[in-house]
Order: structure tokens, then C-alpha cells, then sequence
């Protein structure tokens, strides 16, 4: 019970709520200055959140070159189906905002 407790402890943050919602909803792998940007936030704020999310393994980091970027960790139980799940239910509405600041940021990727 105690991961399961620990989850809900770091989704109860809105910004980290709020990053697995866009790693849940881009299905892109993304780096912390693409989250400063998309979330408006300061860098050490999303690393340490980063962090936080690491520590449950509702995120994982994959550096390539100089860059270090964050996604999922692969679903492995029910429990985290079941909050993937309900993170998705999350309306759009609620972050067009930073869907699109984060569709332009992974459109960059590409030039």
C-alpha cells in the first residue's frame, strides 16, 4: 500500500500532475527546458518535480547526446492502468494552453 500511497502523494501536486498529463497525452519523450517552456515554469521547480516523479517510477530519463529527456515508465501493474486511465480523463480544455506551446516546441524538433 505504501507505493500506491506514494503516487497519490506526487499527484497531488498540480506540475506534476500536470507534466504526466502531457507525457500521458504527447507520447513523446520530452526534456525539462521543453517542460520549463511548456509549463511556465523555472527549471529547478520541473527538475525537482522531475525528481519526485522519478522516485515513484511514474517517470523515467533517457539521455541522448547532451540531452536528457523524460517519459512514462511502461505500465507494469492494474493500479497504474487504473491512473494512466484516469489521468487521460483530464479534458484537453483544461491544457490547450500547453498542448499547444508543446506541439510547437516538438515541431521545432523536426527543422
Amino acid at each position: 500500500m505504501d507505493k500506491q500511497i506514494e503516487i497519490f502523494k506526487a499527484l497531488s501536486d498540480a506540475t506534476r500532475l500536470k507534466i504526466v498529463w502531457l507525457l500521458t497525452n504527447i507520447d513523446e519523450k520530452i526534456c525539462v527546458s521543453e517542460i520549463v517552456e511548456v509549463l511556465d515554469e523555472h527549471q529547478y521547480n520541473v527538475s525537482r518535480h522531475l525528481k519526485i516523479l522519478k522516485k515513484v517510477k511514474l517517470v523515467e530519463e533517457v539521455k541522448e547526446g547532451k540531452w536528457v529527456f523524460y517519459y512514462l515508465t511502461p505500465i507494469q501493474s492494474e493500479f497504474r492502468k487504473l491512473i494512466q486511465d484516469a489521468i487521460k480523463l483530464i479534458p484537453e480544455s483544461k491544457m490547450q494552453n500547453e498542448i499547444n506551446k508543446c506541439k510547437i516546441l516538438l515541431g521545432k524538433r523536426d527543422q
